[in-house]
């Protein structure tokens, strides 16, 4: 078989070779990271130890010869090996080598599960991925709106957890501010664990006054997100080819970094 054609087979899932080999390579993928859960049982690597490091060598055995094909026959080797999908392959088969070294590292083999993504060209769902651009550009046109609601919230967990830190005893589990933050910060999620709770009057109004701004301040970075997709999928914004900015129709250059943006550059939203 020549190099063509094992790029055919590898590369391509649009015929029935190609197609058949990502099948049994997603069944390959799901076996193999069943084994790594398998493995983190007690009972079951006490008893089937032996079976299951050959079973996880066979694995590797099988993903590195894939991984060393797929350099072989790709028409840019470095850009397969740069690629996503390149550095995912390369990381499926490294944990297993570094296990000889650091002990408990074979863990990091459930990184196989990413090669699960190939189901979407395998199952003809590109489409699903071009949709998944416009959640990524509204995640990236929103960035420093997040940072500036992250860097808020971190500054007001800090002012919260010094002023509990102030009012309740150690005896409460309040014994530094660095742990009265972690209950400001575990209060202001409304995750509420339980582990540190406020004794005084004080400290439970200003515990119910951080869990009701709790619930205000969740909406926020989802309103910031929810406005940028819908930007996206109603205005037909574009995204600047040099920052990912998301640029109205109407505006020819990216208000962020001036770049010019043409009425073929790639559109955000659903105008097709």
């Amino acid at each position: 078989m020549n190099k063509e054609q094992l790029y055919q087979i590898i590369f391509k899932a649009d015929t029935p070779k190609g197609k058949r080999f990502d099948v049994i390579l997603l069944w390959v993928i799901l076996a193999s990271v069943a084994a790594v859960f398998l493995e983190s049982v007690p009972e079951i690597k006490d008893r089937f130890s032996n079976e299951l490091f050959i079973i996880e060598w066979g694995f590797t055995l099988f993903f590195s010869i894939e991984y060393i094909t797929r350099i072989y026959c790709a028409p840019n080797r470095v850009k397969y090996i740069f690629s996503f999908f390149g550095l995912v392959d390369l990381l499926s088969i490294i944990p297993t080598f570094v296990g000889l070294i650091i002990a408990g590292s074979q863990s990091l083999l459930v990184i196989r599960s990413l090669r699960l993504l190939r189901v979407f060209r395998v199952l003809k769902l590109v489409a699903f991925l071009k949709e998944s651009n416009v959640i990524i550009n509204a995640l990236k046109a929103s960035r420093y709106k997040i940072t500036v609601f992250l860097v808020g919230i971190l500054t007001i967990n800090t002012i919260l957890g010094t002023l509990m830190y102030l009012i309740e005893s150690p005896e409460a589990g309040f014994t530094s501010i660095p742990r009265s933050i972690y209950w400001s910060i575990v209060t202001l999620t409304t995750v509420g664990y339980g582990d540190i709770t406020p004794q005084t009057v004080a400290g439970q109004t200003l515990a119910g006054a951080i869990m009701i701004l709790g619930y205000a301040i969740i909406a926020v970075p989802t309103g910031i997100i929810t406005k940028e997709l819908i930007s996206a999928n109603g205005n037909g914004s574009r995204s600047c080819p040099r920052c990912s900015e998301s640029v109205p129709r109407e505006n020819n250059y990216c208000g962020k970094c001036g770049e010019k943006v043409s009425s073929n550059s790639s559109l955000s939203g659903n105008s097709q």
